[in-house]
Formats: C-alpha cells, sequence, structure tokens
C-alpha cells in the first residue's frame, strides 16, 4: 500500500472520528437547549450552597429545587413566571449578578473604574521609568553601538592580516 494511501485512510478516518464525536455532542447540546429548565438551574445561585449555582450545590434541597422547576417547565410554566416565584421565596439570593440599578449599578461600576485607574496608574509608572520618552537616556546605547562596530573593524583588519600571512607562508 503506498504512502499516498495509507494518509488518505487516515484523513477519511479522522474526519470521521470528529463528525460522530461532533455529532454526539451537538444532539446532548440540543436536548439541553429546548429545556430551559436545566439552563435556569445553571444560571441561578443555590439559597443553600453560597457561592455555588443551584446545577453545582450538592444538597438535596437543591435537587428538589432542581426537580421543582423542570415540574413546572413541564406543566407548562414560562421561564419567567418560575423566576418570579423563586424571587419571592428565595429573594434575589438567587441572582448571580447584581441588578444594574441603585447599589447594583455600583457593583458593575466599580470593577471598571478600578481597572480604568489601575491602567492609567501602570502607564505613568512605566512612562517615568522609561525616562518618559527623553532621548537623553538614548546616548549611552549610541555610544555602546559604535564601540561595537568599532570592535568589529578592528576584528575584520585582524582577520585580514591572519588571512594575508597564511597565504605568504603557503598554508
Amino acid at each position: 500500500m503506498s504512502q499516498r494511501m495509507r494518509g488518505a485512510r487516515f484523513a477519511a478516518r479522522l474526519i470521521l472520528g470528529l463528525v460522530l464525536v461532533l455529532g454526539s455532542a451537538s444532539s446532548v447540546s440540543a436536548a439541553e437547549e429546548a429545556s430551559w429548565g436545566y439552563a435556569l438551574a445553571h444560571e441561578l445561585m443555590s439559597p443553600f450552597c453560597p457561592g455555588r449555582t443551584l446545577a453545582a450545590c450538592p444538597s438535596d434541597k437543591a435537587a428538589e429545587l432542581r426537580q421543582w422547576i423542570l415540574l413546572q417547565e413541564a406543566a407548562g410554566a414560562t421561564r419567567t413566571q418560575v423566576i418570579a416565584q423563586l424571587h419571592q421565596q428565595f429573594g434575589d439570593v438567587i441572582d448571580s449578578s447584581p441588578e444594574a440599578e441603585g447599589w447594583g449599578l455600583a457593583a458593575w461600576l466599580l470593577p471598571i473604574a478600578a481597572l480604568l485607574g489601575g491602567g492609567a496608574i501602570v502607564i505613568l509608572v512605566l512612562r517615568r521609568m522609561t525616562g518618559g520618552g527623553d532621548t537623553a537616556s538614548l546616548e549611552p546605547a549610541a555610544a555602546a553601538i559604535a564601540q561595537t562596530a568599532a570592535i568589529d573593524s578592528d576584528d575584520a583588519d585582524l582577520e585580514r592580516v591572519v588571512d594575508e600571512d597564511l597565504r605568504a607562508s603557503g598554508v
């Protein structure tokens, strides 16, 4: 069997394997996407396990709440109705992100302001460390480059003298 045939077979097997893997993954995600109950459990915070989503909470109460959400979905309740009921029962504890109003707005704006302020400080410090674009700091570097060029030209002269001596001696 030629090298070309082996390569073609390998490529065909690789493509077939990728199609099978991607096809099975997309069928699972399509089933989950059809059900908003599973997605909601991943979006809401658990009132039973602080800092974890409802889907990640190992508590029995969290499992019951996930099951309740799925039952509500199967009964025909809308996502908005279920969220409203959960807010009535647990309050803002189940929200994964703060509302963009009042104090919740501060929770969104303070990190952005801190990031921008920190970036400005970093830029100022870097400008001071590099001399703020002053060309006087470049003079020592220019002198070092000139000295290196002089050494290189001296090496070239030395190499030429050695080559001439070798030719003269017949080596």
